[in-house]
């Protein structure tokens, strides 16, 4: 398999100037850096990367995975033709476009017929543009008329987007620019291993430091990001809620609250501060295992600065309780009148490259375009003008994303899906892989043939970032503009070719244009009005100014880089606290089930891998799962390193490699969530909901741990 590396923007002296490079950004991560790309006729790869030190997110930087991304554009190893399922053989085989989309729009209608509209599913993902995004949601909704629609953002930022909007009215993962980070006197960290996750974005880290502000860590990992921290705190797995709710009881009890900050802007401070005072520090410090001291030392950290922020990513985030624990961080945020000033405030670290984009515009099972609710009349009546159909024919809320593939085989019969991999990053994966070979009919459009993919009846090979234009909105809330830099393989079309195709073979000629520009109009007018307001976001404002931040009303508007400085998004512009109180995890330790698992990502792989481990450099780097553990925990199970090791829990059985390191629990085993087969981790993890946010417990399950034979 190929691979791809950097090259300078500049040649060398007495080289041969070769064609312009394209701005655009990065296909991965939300930071959505900003890269060029130059087309390289002949060359090793279709296109190289080259570095955009203009823009303000990475100045040039990249990981080894934007560097390498072109890679995945070689014909060796991405999809280029249509693939249908024979009968005769049950393989999957090369067939023509026409057949392809005529065999969906058969099985989608033979579905639709038999069993009803909601026995169709579509499953879309956080890497579509939000044009894509916006397409799928509409095409779920006016051509199929089904309510059964999400997609695997769920599994990303739920939680926090749900705690967002309980506390300020509106969710945008970050209310500030990335920047404002280095200037704010403390952060805490909580649940984000961004040196791996995120590496261009520990500029800012540098940036804090050098400023003098203070860094605190919460992670059960001893992380590259936690060994930069000021203070690391490593709680025991499934107890940020409590350690959050510890931190307020001390800042309560220490007189360090901001009470006129607290009088002015923000309503429900006694019911919430009575649920904290129920945590307190001694308490804390049994549930969650950190020491009375540290927790001391935070507080004053946090309450002593002038400024102070709070983000949290998928640590705090993918439990049962992640609302809560994302509300609790906000609580004390609210409390120290860190909210809502310059340089202060709670963020998310959106995941997914447009993570943000694509839970706004309506792919989400309860919502509309510009995160407007489905269940509101006034939304539908908008939306439903802009589509031209009635607002009573649009279907209300539907299933969640893992309800969703829970149903498959049964109340859902069939499955249009779009840029994602369950079979590999759902909970409890194993279930989900059986639900999805139940179905009558499974539709998949997707860059590779991920493990998804595989399982398909038909498969459709889609345009990649360097080969089509569109938006992507990043963590930041900035509106941004991928552009096309190289033409696609000539068997390959882009997304919206094919939602166009397939609403015309089922009867809506019209509705579903193929430009991306054509498509994001209409966007900003169904946005037009609503949270996420895109009405005043053009292409050209976009381009002019490298992005734009919603909300941004009409073209006069300069767009909100920083949100909430005069009032918060709620009806009275107060902030609302939510009284919170600790509960274990779904799933805790037992005699049986000795040992607390947690997952998460390495920095040469991506979400599923189902492009990353199409990389030659990246499979160099991080070649396959593993299994980290304390050598505590080793020695008790006879273990060393490299040896194979199992680790079971209620739901299946994962086989890695053991890795030993202090930097982890003695309690606690990681595994990486990006392989298939045996060493799949999601074949262990929990489903547990959350009842708010319906986000999965993918960040702690109980599990034994066992010597597996060698194969």
């Amino acid at each position: 398999m190929p691979s791809a590396t950097a090259r300078p923007d500049e040649p060398a002296a007495g080289t041969p100037r070769g064609p312009a490079a394209v701005p655009t950004h990065c296909p991965y991560c939300a930071l959505q850096c900003g890269m060029g790309l130059r087309p390289t006729p002949g060359g090793p790869a279709v296109v190289e990367v080259v570095e955009r030190a203009d823009f303000p997110v990475n100045r040039g930087a990249l990981c080894g995975k934007g560097r390498s991304a072109p890679a995945v554009l070689s014909s060796r190893v991405r999809l280029t033709e249509p693939l249908v399922r024979r009968r005769a053989t049950g393989r999957l085989e090369p067939a023509g476009w026409d057949e392809a989309l005529g065999l969906v729009a058969d099985g989608l209608r033979r579905t639709r017929t038999a069993h009803g509209a909601d026995a169709v599913g579509v499953f879309g993902g956080g890497g579509l543009t939000n044009e894509k995004a916006y397409a799928l949601g509409k095409f779920a909704r006016v051509v199929l008329g089904t309510s059964q629609i999400d997609y695997n953002g769920r599994f990303c930022m739920s939680s926090a987007a749900t705690a967002h909007q309980r506390a300020f009215g509106l969710d945008r993962g970050l209310p500030f620019p990335l920047e404002d980070v280095g200037r704010t006197g403390c952060l805490i960290l909580v649940g984000s291993n961004i040196a791996e996750t995120m590496p261009p974005a520990l500029r800012h880290l540098t940036a804090l430091r050098e400023n003098g502000g203070r860094l605190i860590v919460v992670d059960p990992r001893r992380t590259r990001t936690a060994e930069q921290a000021d203070l690391h705190l490593a709680p025991r797995p499934g107890t940020d809620l409590a350690l959050a709710l510890g931190m307020l009881q001390i800042l309560v009890a220490e007189g360090r609250t901001d009470d006129a900050f607290i009088a002015a802007r923000t309503s429900g401070w006694e019911e919430a501060r009575a649920a904290a005072m129920a945590h307190w520090p001694e308490l804390v410090e049994r549930i969650t295992g950190v020491p009375l001291p540290q927790l001391r030392s935070a507080v004053s950290m946090f309450g002593d600065a002038e400024s102070a922020m709070v983000l949290t990513a998928r640590g705090p985030e993918q439990h049962s309780k992640g609302t809560d624990t994302v509300g609790a961080w906000i609580n004390l945020c609210l409390a120290a009148g860190r909210a809502g000033r310059p340089f202060s405030g709670y963020g998310c670290l959106t995941g997914q490259g447009n993570g943000q984009g694509g839970r706004e515009h309506g792919q989400k099972a309860d919502q509309l375009p510009g995160y407007r609710k489905i269940t509101d009349p006034a939304a539908r009546r908008h939306v439903a003008g802009v589509w031209g159909v009635g607002p009573d024919t649009l279907p209300g809320p539907g299933r969640s994303a893992y309800e969703l593939l829970d149903a498959l085989g049964g109340e859902v019969r069939s499955l249009l899906l779009m840029g994602s991999n369950p079979v590999v990053s759902a909970p409890r994966a194993a279930h989900v892989e059986g639900r999805i070979r139940s179905l009558d009919f499974l539709a998949v459009a997707d860059v590779v043939l991920s493990e998804t993919a595989a399982l398909a009846d038909v498969v459709l090979p889609v345009t990649q970032w360097a080969e089509e234009t569109g938006t992507t909105t990043s963590l930041e809330g900035r509106v941004l503009l991928r552009r096309a830099a190289v033409r696609a393989p000539a068997g390959v079309r882009s997304d919206l070719d094919v939602l166009h195709g397939l609403a015309g073979l089922l009867g809506h000629e019209k509705g579903f244009p193929t430009e991306p520009e054509e498509v994001f109009d209409e966007l900003r007018r169904a946005s037009a009005g609503g949270p996420a307001d895109y009405a005043g976001i053009s292409y050209r404002r976009i381009a002019e100014a490298d992005g734009v931040f919603w909300p941004c009303p009409d073209p006069a508007h300069p767009g909100t880089p920083r949100l909430f400085l005069d009032r918060f998004a709620t009806d009275d512009g107060r902030a609302r606290f939510v009284p919170v109180s600790h509960r274990p995890s779904a799933e805790e330790p037992d005699a049986q089930y000795p040992v607390f698992l947690t997952t998460g990502r390495v920095v040469s792989q991506y979400q599923s891998g189902a492009q990353t481990r199409r990389v030659d450099e990246l499979n160099a780097a991080a070649p396959g799962p593993f299994v980290e553990l304390h050598p505590r925990l080793a020695d008790r199970i006879g273990v060393v390193e490299g040896q194979r090791l199992a680790v079971v829990s209620r739901r299946g059985r994962a086989v890695a490699p053991a890795r030993i390191t202090r930097a982890i629990r003695p309690d606690t085993v990681f595994m990486p969530f990006h392989w298939p087969g045996a060493g799949r981790a999601n074949t262990v993890t929990n489903p547990a909901l959350d009842p708010a946010s319906r986000m999965p417990e993918f960040k702690v399950c109980a599990v034994r741990v066992e010597a597996a034979p060698d194969i």
